[in-house]
């Protein structure tokens, strides 16, 4: 019988093999990020003890995917996930779920849709100044915690959560407020070409081990994702090495864990490890 992670890669392929189509008929390219990225260069496909995936899109082509790729989804199991598209979901970036299932995750308890997912992040151009980098990230920052704290988000769940009322609607028109001065922020450099570099502002990684040059995620080619073949950054030696190091090297055994989901449903039953 396959195990729970196994039954998760098989939902998130299908994701990414989505995910990939539609970036094809829009002509977007698009690259791994991250655990997924070292997974297609170390193990040509997932991490087997990492369950999610993560790829990125530079904010021009992010916008136009945002904006085409749900009328290309009308009729499938797939709905993605926005600071738009639900009303209740606080993370600044999107997620492309399979409507089929349905998940809980780790160290994360809210009231946004629920499916396994794949994560789509934008890229944004940031400032050369290390000043002016740190005072927009405390600024995304700032606004991210407050928008999380208006969404109800959790570490742990509590009992009283069910008891909760839903927004009302003029708190659902101040949270969404907060989310347009977000994307603000991260957008705040995006008209100026002069600069040539881009962050994830999002990201879960030390801030200068997440910095690219336009031209690293501009040059991208083909890589062996289990049975697919996505888009990877040519140059993605460097960028591994930059966010783990010797990125060849496994890590010791009792670090080899999943990190997000600790139920699935699919299938009409219900997954635990």
């Amino acid at each position: 019988m396959p195990s729970l992670i196994e039954r998760i890669h098989q939902v998130e392929l299908g994701n990414l093999t989505q995910f990939d189509q539609l970036c094809q008929q829009l002509k977007l390219p698009y690259f791994l990020m991250g655990g997924s990225l070292l997974g297609a260069i170390r193990h040509q496909g997932f991490i087997p003890w990492d369950d999610d995936v993560d790829v990125g899109l530079l904010r021009a082509d992010y916008d136009r995917f945002l904006a085409a790729a749900p009328a290309l989804l009308t009729g499938t199991h797939y709905f993605l996930q926005t600071p738009a598209s639900d009303e209740n979901y606080a993370l600044s970036y999107a997620k492309l779920l399979d409507r089929n299932t349905y998940i809980e995750e780790k160290r994360n308890v809210n009231n946004a849709r629920k499916g396994i997912f794949i994560d789509i992040f934008p890229l944004d151009r940031i400032p050369d100044d290390e000043v002016a980098q740190r005072e927009q990230l405390t600024k995304f920052q700032l606004l991210n915690t407050r928008i999380l704290l208006q969404l109800r988000y959790h570490l742990v769940d509590n009992p009283l959560r069910k008891l909760q009322s839903p927004l009302k609607p003029e708190q659902v028109t101040a949270v969404n407020d907060l989310k347009a001065q977000r994307e603000a922020v991260m957008t705040q450099y995006q008209a100026d070409d002069s600069l040539l570099q881009v962050k994830n502002l999002a990201s879960q990684y030390a801030y200068e081990k997440e910095i690219y040059s336009v031209a690293e995620l501009t040059d991208l080619t083909g890589v062996p994702f289990e049975q697919l073949t996505v888009q990877a950054p040519k140059k993605y030696a460097k960028i591994l090495e930059r966010l783990y190091g010797d990125y060849r090297q496994l890590p010791p055994e009792n670090q080899r864990t999943e990190k997000h989901l600790d139920l699935v449903i699919m299938d009409n039953q219900l997954f635990t490890d």
